[in-house]
C-alpha cells in the first residue's frame, strides 16, 4: 500500500475518531487511537502527512463542512454516517488546501477508503459529493481568472 494511502487512512481514522468521541486533537496528532506496535511502525513521512490532513481539516472544520452540505442533495448533514463525514471531510480539505495534488487522486483516494471501510454505495456517494466539490472550485477559480 503506498504510504500516502496508509497516511490518507490515518487521517480518516482519527477524523472519524474526533467526531465519534471527542478525541482532543493533539491526541490524535499521537496516534492514540492505534496500539504501541501499530503506532510505533508508522514511518515519519507518513506520519507527518496525515497530521498535515488531520490538523488541517479540523482546524478548516467551518469551511470545509459548509462545503460539504452546499452538495448534499436531498440529504440532510446531520444524518451522514461517520465514516462517510470523515471520509468527506479529508476529501474537502485535500481539494481546498492541497493544490500541489491533482483532484483527481484525492477522489480516487477517497473512494477507495470508502469501499474498504464505509457502507457498500458509500464510494457512491463519496464520488459524487467530492466531484462536485471539485467543480465548485473550478468555477470558482474559472470566474477569479476572468476577472484579472
Amino acid at each position: 500500500m503506498a504510504s500516502r494511502r496508509k497516511a490518507r487512512i490515518l487521517a480518516f481514522q482519527a477524523l472519524y475518531a474526533w467526531e465519534a468521541s471527542n478525541t482532543p486533537v493533539d491526541e490524535l496528532l499521537k496516534f492514540s487511537w492505534l496500539d504501541d506496535a501499530k503506532r510505533e511502525q508508522i514511518e515519519d513521512d507518513i506520519a507527518a502527512f496525515s497530521r498535515i490532513m488531520i490538523a488541517g481539516a479540523i482546524e478548516n472544520i467551518e469551511l470545509i463542512d459548509a462545503c460539504i452540505r452546499r452538495h448534499l442533495s436531498h440529504w440532510p448533514f446531520e444524518r451522514l454516517k461517520k465514516v462517510d463525514l470523515a471520509i468527506l471531510r479529508e476529501g474537502t480539505y485535500c481539494l481546498l488546501f492541497q493544490k500541489d495534488i491533482p483532484p483527481q487522486i484525492t477522489i480516487d483516494e477517497a473512494i477507495e477508503i470508502a469501499k474498504e471501510y464505509g457502507s457498500e454505495d458509500s464510494y457512491k456517494f463519496i464520488n459524487a459529493v467530492l466531484d462536485n466539490i471539485h467543480k465548485e472550485i473550478e468555477d470558482d477559480k474559472d470566474k477569479d481568472s476572468t476577472r484579472d
